[in-house]
């Protein structure tokens, strides 16, 4: 069963049995009292037919049961609207006397059987259907033995005022049960209002709708359960998109160190093929295997900083001043024999000035920067690696390439994750589109900018500007 029947039933229920009860004991108190009154009242009409015969019978001889009889009936009694029912009977219930006006069916034993001198008794008597007398009699002594006075009251109409009252009663539980009913079915739904509330929010939540709040209106138990739901709410939204981020975040990672390894592969094949398809002098083996290393290293170094900088979000790499002609003419050195391989000109030309960089980070830039110029373009074409200085200390790096260009409704968009504009040849060279928005998020640790130009067919230009002073 639903708690909203439950709780229905439950006010019906109750309210139900608390008025029936209540009614039965207001009915059944005024029935106890009324009859009370009247047993009261009978009491006190034998008390004063025993002073009538007592004062017919003084100065008087009795000398047997007729002269007995001839007395009761001088004696009478008016009460209000009729007069005093009674009769005299022996031991043996045998009329001695009276005014005839009692039942015929009131028999007088056996009550009168328990009655000793000057001792009074009463009774309940059913003598018909719905005709309830009270029967009451008191023991005396007259012609030397012992008589009893019985008298009675009719008190059918208290038993057909109590009927009378019981079947009200019922009718005005009929109408109260449907009231009850009405405004229990009202009062069930407005309490449980809020928990339908958090019940649907709950279910939002299980098919992933994990935003969801329900209105607080009230300050009682589920006022606070709605505020505490919200704050669960909110708080299980806050960790799975801490969770989504992280997991993001590591897939980000690894597609980039996936882009980014094979740029310092692509060096380190191309100075191995060098070694191995001439023949070199010591001098350029050394010169080789130096790259080699250093792209080895370099390598190792950047596993860990692109782990830090990607999966725990770091932003606080340490940056040192760096001769920017000695680090761009390096940079430019390792991506050499890939693009002659190619058929790819390279040319370096970088002022000398320092500028305040994490040389392992702003590589990577750079070296993004030339690979997509190459994989852009085509043989016998020419990529052009600049470094200059600007004012306040500033510092340009531009890499230009006459390759094929971007599209200019294209430009804003290629440093999103996971954007490529040319998606064929992308995957053809194995691009997942993460290296332009990793070069993005590089520069801005920086303090630095970003920006491209393009002219379609003529070939693109990248523009790092770096800030004076530690880039902060």
């Amino acid at each position: 069963m639903k708690l909203f029947w439950k709780l229905f039933c439950s006010m019906v229920c109750v309210t139900v049995l608390a008025c029936s009860l209540g009614g039965f004991v207001l009915i059944d108190g005024q029935f106890r009292t009324a009859l009370n009154q009247e047993v009261q009242a009978l009491y006190e009409e034998n008390d004063m037919l025993r002073c009538a015969l007592s004062m017919e019978a003084e100065g008087r001889v009795l000398s047997g049961r007729e002269e007995l009889a001839r007395l009761t009936q001088g004696v009478t009694l008016a009460t209000v609207g009729r007069a005093a029912a009674f009769r005299l009977s022996d031991e043996t219930g045998a009329e001695l006397g009276g005014n005839n006006a009692l039942p015929p069916d009131l028999n007088t034993f056996p009550l009168t059987s328990e009655l000793s001198e000057n001792q009074w008794g009463w009774r309940l008597a059913n003598v018909a259907r719905g005709a309830y007398f009270l029967h009451g009699a008191s023991a005396l002594t007259l012609l030397d033995e012992t008589v009893y006075l019985e008298n009675c009251r009719d008190v059918s109409a208290l038993f057909a005022q109590r009927s009378a009252q019981y079947r009200s009663f019922f009718y005005m539980m009929l109408a109260l049960i449907a009231g009850v009913g009405a405004l229990s079915f009202v009062v069930s739904h407005l309490i449980l209002r809020p928990l339908n509330r958090l019940s649907a929010a709950a279910r939002g939540m299980a098919d992933g709708e994990l935003g969801q709040q329900v209105p607080v209106r009230s300050d009682d138990e589920l006022g606070r359960l709605s505020a505490d739901f919200n704050a669960m709410a909110r708080r299980i939204e806050a960790q799975v998109k801490e969770l989504t981020d992280a997991a993001r975040r590591e897939k980000d990672f690894t597609g980039s160190f996936a882009h980014e390894i094979k740029t310092p592969l692509t060096s380190i094949i191309g100075y191995a093929d060098l070694l191995l398809s001439r023949d070199n002098s010591p001098e350029q083996v050394r010169e080789s295997a130096g790259y080699i290393f250093r792209e080895g290293k370099r390598l190792e170094a950047l596993s860990s900083k692109l782990m830090e900088l990607i999966v725990l979000d770091r932003r606080d790499f340490p940056k040192r001043a760096m001769s920017m002609r000695a680090f761009l003419e390096r940079t430019g050195i390792a991506l050499r024999p890939a693009l002659e391989q190619a058929g790819i000109q390279l040319t370096v030309e970088a002022e000398e000035a320092p500028a305040f960089i994490e040389p392992d980070l702003m590589e990577t830039v750079c070296l993004n920067l030339l690979d997509n110029a190459r994989k852009a373009t085509p043989a016998g074409g020419s990529v052009t690696l600049t470094g200059r200085a600007e004012g306040d200390g500033g510092y340009l790096i531009q890499v230009s390439d006459t390759g094929k260009g971007i599209p200019e409704s294209e430009l804003e968009r290629i440093t999103e994750p996971f954007y490529m504009v040319d998606k064929s040849r992308a995957r053809a060279q194995g691009g997942a589109g993460l290296g332009l928005a990793l070069c993005r998020r590089i520069v801005e640790l920086h303090g630095g900018t970003l920006e491209f130009e393009s002219v379609l067919g003529q070939g693109a230009t990248a523009r790092i500007h770096l800030k004076g002073g530690d880039g902060g």
